[in-house]
């Protein structure tokens, strides 16, 4: 069976650390894969701002991000009360969106994940994509 395998850039732009809370664990008592998508979503928002966006969403115009794929690779277990440190980039700036790359580690080095998530630009008003703003593209490096 073929493997989902996330490509890493050579650097990576911005970091930010959240640490595994109880209500992230499993049955299996180490940190569940729904609750690293979610920790992904909370790092990608420190991201976002890191590059001067509030959010992925602005309620007065009704513009933001929509997330169309993800990809996860887990390498190693997580646990309550570990420190996650999350390093993320842009990658793969479109006419339409970008992809962010993550790369998660525990506060000892351990590799605990490598994820993608897929971001377009998207219009809630009318519910279809939008270009990219330049000015987010430019600060995405593109």
């Amino acid at each position: 069976m073929a493997r989902v395998k996330v490509a890493l850039p050579d650097t990576f732009s911005f970091a930010t650390e959240i640490a595994v809370r109880i209500t992230d664990l499993n049955y299996g008592g180490h940190l569940g894969n729904d609750a690293l998508l979610s920790i992904l979503h909370e790092a990608r928002v420190h991201f976002l701002r890191s590059l001067g966006l509030e959010s992925d969403y602005d309620p007065v115009s009704k513009l933001g991000l929509i997330m169309v794929d993800v990809a996860m690779e887990y390498k190693g277990e997580a646990f309550h009360g570990d420190v996650l440190r999350i390093q993320m980039a842009a990658a793969d700036a479109s006419k339409y969106g970008f992809d962010v790359v993550y790369h998660v580690h525990n506060q000892a080095g351990k590799e605990i994940a490598r994820a993608k998530t897929g971001m377009l630009c998207f219009d809630y008003n009318v519910r279809k994509l939008r270009l990219l703003p330049e000015a987010l593209a430019a600060r995405l490096g593109r």
